[in-house]
C-alpha cells in the first residue's frame, strides 16, 4: 500500500465518521478527536478506580448516605 493510498483511505474514513449523542453532534475529524478523548478518559477513570480500590467501599457508603440525606422523603430535624 502506498502512502498516497493510505492517506486517501484515512481521509475517507474521517469524512464519514459521525457521532450523535442527544443534542451533541460531531462529524469528520472533530468526531474522531471526541472518540479518542473518550477512550482516554475511560482509561484514566479505570486506572483511578484500580489504584484506589481499597478505599472504594468507604467512598460508596458515604455517597449512598449523602444521596439518602438529599432525598425529599428523608427525615428532617424540626427547629
Amino acid at each position: 500500500m502506498t502512502q498516497k493510498k493510505f492517506f486517501k483511505n484515512v481521509s475517507r474514513v474521517t469524512r464519514t465518521f459521525r457521532i450523535e449523542a442527544g443534542p451533541f453532534r460531531a462529524q469528520g475529524a472533530p468526531a474522531v478527536l471526541v472518540a479518542l478523548s473518550g477512550v482516554f478518559v475511560a482509561a484514566a477513570i479505570a486506572r483511578a478506580i484500580i489504584t484506589s480500590s481499597d478505599r472504594l467501599p468507604e467512598t460508596l457508603r458515604e455517597a449512598r448516605a449523602l444521596a439518602q440525606s438529599m432525598r425529599r422523603d428523608a427525615p428532617r430535624l424540626q427547629p
